[in-house]
């Protein structure tokens, strides 16, 4: 196999049979949190937030926090708001700002199924942080099939084959075992391998 100059990521796509995508109820956007997490590729958390909660997250490692004033300039900033979309999986937010987000964010992260999550009163942020880091977005759209990262290829294959189960058991949590038609694995800039629905009824 040609060695490649950068990390490769080892990618699972799940494909469906006997699902209606166009019905929004047989549709999936959810985070899994992942038993072995890939160290250099964990997910990126972006936190809107001021104050106490602010500075909360910036003590617990998030990738980007971000306050009222620098929200609200990405309202007449089209390109910057759709980069933060782009660059960041996953949104926290201070309950208060959800309405300013939604003026300001929403036509950017509502399509990308990004919409932030609220931090309620009281609850602590660094847990919550943590778990989002190591978690991966499940989402399918129109198609049948769900796709996400399940570690990079310097990771112990025991590690990639939990990742794996985790995903898999989300899965069927929504589609039973009938509705896998394939699953493949492959490197980024590999060729998928394909392993059968039995897989999943196991």
């Amino acid at each position: 196999m040609r060695k490649r100059r950068f990390m490769q990521s080892v990618e699972m796509i799940v494909v469906l049979q006997d699902v209606d995508m166009k019905k929004p109820e047989n549709r999936i956007n959810v985070a899994v949190t992942l038993p072995k997490p890939p160290p250099s590729k964990l997910s990126k958390v972006a936190v809107i937030a001021t104050g106490d909660l602010a500075l909360k997250a910036r003590e617990a490692g998030a990738d980007l926090v971000l306050d009222r004033d620098s929200l609200e300039k990405l309202a007449s900033d089209k390109r910057g708001a759709r980069k933060l979309a782009k660059n960041y999986d996953f949104f926290l937010a201070q309950p208060d700002l959800m309405v300013v987000v939604g003026r300001v964010l929403g036509k950017y992260l509502g399509p990308r199924g990004k919409m932030p999550q609220p931090v309620p009163p009281n609850v602590p942020i660094a847990p919550l942080i943590d778990r989002l880091k190591r978690s991966v977005r499940l989402r399918s759209r129109d198609q049948p099939q769900i796709a996400c990262i399940i570690g990079t290829e310097d990771q112990p294959i025991e590690h990639l084959l939990e990742n794996a189960q985790a995903v898999l058991e989300e899965i069927l949590k929504k589609f039973p075992p009938h509705n896998i038609r394939r699953i493949y694995f492959k490197l980024t800039m590999g060729e998928p391998v394909a392993l059968t629905r039995k897989v999943a009824e196991r």
